[in-house]
C-alpha cells in the first residue's frame, strides 16, 4: 500500500488489519492487558476492547512510518526536537552520553534524526528471532551512521559500550524492557504498582562517568513526531554492581515514563507484564 499511494492508503488498510487482531486473535490481544489494566484501572470490558483497538492502531501507524522512513529516506517525517540545545551542550564536553529511550512513539525515527549531534551513534539492539518487522534504519543500513551493538556478545557488549562512551560517542539503550532476567532489574513504582525495570544503563553510566539523557517521542500528526528530552540524570561514578544502588535513578526514569503514558496512553508499546 505504501508503494501504491504512500502513507494514507497504508493507514486505511491498517484499520482492517487491526480489526482482525482485536476480534480474532485473543492471544495477541491479551498481551496488551497488563498495561491497559494499570493505565485504566477499574474500567469495563468494552472500554478495554476500545483501548486495545486504539493501542494496536497507533502501533500499526508507527510500523508504517518506520517503513516509509526506511524506504523513502530521512526527511519524510517532520521532527520537532525539544531540548536540542541540551544535547548539543553535552557534545561540547567531549565525553559521550547515554540516550535512554523507551518503547514509546517511534524511537527508530528519533534515532535516525540524531545526525545534528555530529557524533557516531551506537544502539544496543537484540532482535527477537520470531519478529520479522524491520526497524527504519535496517532498510538501508549504508545510508546511516548508526552502529549496532549486540547484547548477546561477550559480557553482554559491556566492554564495547564502555569503549564507545569513552571515545565521546552516543550510546542508545532501552530503559523499559528487561533482557537479562530479574538479576539485571529492580522493582520501582509504575502506574500504581511495583514493576521491573533494567538498571544496566545506569550501571554503564556510572562505570563510564557519563550522564543519562531520557529521550521520548510521540506522534503528533500524520507525518510529524515530537522528540523530547525528558530528563538528564547524573549518576555518580563507581556506584558499584548491586542493583539496589541504582533504584533511585531507575525510579526517576520510571517517573518520567509514567508522566509520558499519562499524557499519551496509546503510544506505549511494551507488550508484556512488567508487574508480574
Amino acid at each position: 500500500m505504501i508503494r501504491l499511494g504512500g502513507r494514507r492508503p497504508a493507514y486505511a488498510a491498517l484499520y482492517f488489519v487491526v480489526l482482525y487482531y482485536v476480534v480474532f486473535r485473543p492471544s495477541v490481544r491479551k498481551r496488551s492487558e497488563p498495561y491497559l489494566r494499570h493505565r485504566f484501572p477499574g474500567t469495563g470490558r468494552l472500554h478495554r476492547i476500545i483501548s486495545t483497538w486504539r493501542l494496536f492502531l497507533n502501533m500499526g501507524k508507527v510500523m508504517i512510518d518506520r517503513a516509509v522512513e526506511g524506504t523513502a529516506g530521512p526527511g519524510t517525517m517532520q521532527l520537532e526536537v525539544h531540548g536540542k540545545e541540551d544535547l548539543i551542550e553535552l557534545t561540547r564536553s567531549g565525553s559521550g552520553f547515554i540516550l535512554l529511550m523507551s518503547h514509546v512513539g517511534c524511537w527508530q525515527v528519533a534515532v535516525s534524526a540524531l545526525s545534528f549531534l555530529n557524533l557516531p551513534v551506537n544502539l544496543l539492539l537484540e532482535h527477537e528471532a520470531e519478529n520479522p518487522d524491520r526497524d527504519s534504519f535496517e532498510y538501508d543500513r549504508a545510508a546511516t551512521r548508526l552502529k549496532v551493538i549486540d547484547p548477546r556478545g561477550y559480557l553482554g557488549g559491556a566492554l564495547e559500550m564502555l569503549g564507545v562512551l569513552r571515545q565521546g560517542e552516543v550510546l542508545c539503550m532501552m530503559g523499559d524492557r528487561t533482557s537479562g532476567g530479574q538479576g539485571s532489574s529492580v522493582r520501582v513504582g509504575f502506574l500504581g504498582e511495583n514493576a521491573l525495570f533494567p538498571f544496566s544503563a545506569f550501571q554503564i553510566a556510572s562505570a563510564a562517568g557519563v550522564p543519562v539523557v531520557v529521550l521520548f517521542t510521540h506522534k503528533t500528526s500524520l507525518d510529524r513526531y515530537s522528540l523530547d528530552v525528558a530528563d538528564i540524570i547524573a549518576v555518580p561514578e563507581n556506584v558499584g554492581r548491586a542493583g539496589k544502588n541504582y533504584v533511585p535513578y531507575v525510579a526517576q526514569f520510571a517517573g518520567k515514563l509514567e508522566k509520558y503514558v499519562q499524557a499519551h496512553p496509546f503510544q506505549f508499546y511494551n507488550f508484556y507484564d512488567m508487574w508480574s
